[in-house]
């Protein structure tokens, strides 16, 4: 079997809209970085049985996923896109405790299944220099373990 590398474009991440089980996508994306090691604790056993050699255990496993692109909004209404405006009410001030979890999920079209993560939602800057189209971003950092589901 041949392999072919994957394009990160070709990525397709969606947010859970208000209405469970309804699925949209973040739109005008330019990077995308998942990061699995975001959150993990160690536990150090190292004594003097070692050895000198350092010995761990992992405690806690997390993982995060950066997202930016560009501003862009309707130009009638002024408001984002679907996707990236329930990123934003996902990240909005009231959304503490319990409320502050989300739903994302995540594939390659090459995949045959998503990766769902419940996760907070953190936005990043905004804005740009003189010549720059407006930036957007966000990290979504994931809550507990990730689960996954067939592509329909």
């Amino acid at each position: 079997m041949a392999s072919v590398k994957i394009k990160a474009r070709d990525m397709i991440v969606e947010v859970e809209s208000s209405t469970p089980g309804t699925w949209l996508r973040i739109e005008n994306l330019a990077t995308l970085t998942i990061n699995p090691g975001e959150g993990v604790e160690r536990a150090v056993r190292t004594d003097f049985d070692s050895q000198g050699a350092y010995e761990e255990w992992i405690m806690q496993r997390g993982a995060s996923m950066s997202l930016a692109g560009q501003e862009e909004n309707d130009s009638a209404t002024g408001l984002p896109k679907p996707g990236r405006a329930q990123v934003e009410a996902n990240a909005g001030e009231d959304k503490l405790g319990e409320d502050s979890i989300a739903r994302y999920r995540f594939r390659h079209p090459r995949h045959t299944e998503w990766k769902i993560w419940e996760a907070t939602t953190v936005l990043g800057e905004k804005g740009g220099d003189t010549n720059a189209i407006g930036a957007w971003a966000a990290t979504i950092t994931k809550s507990g373990l990730t689960t996954t589901e067939d592509v329909a």
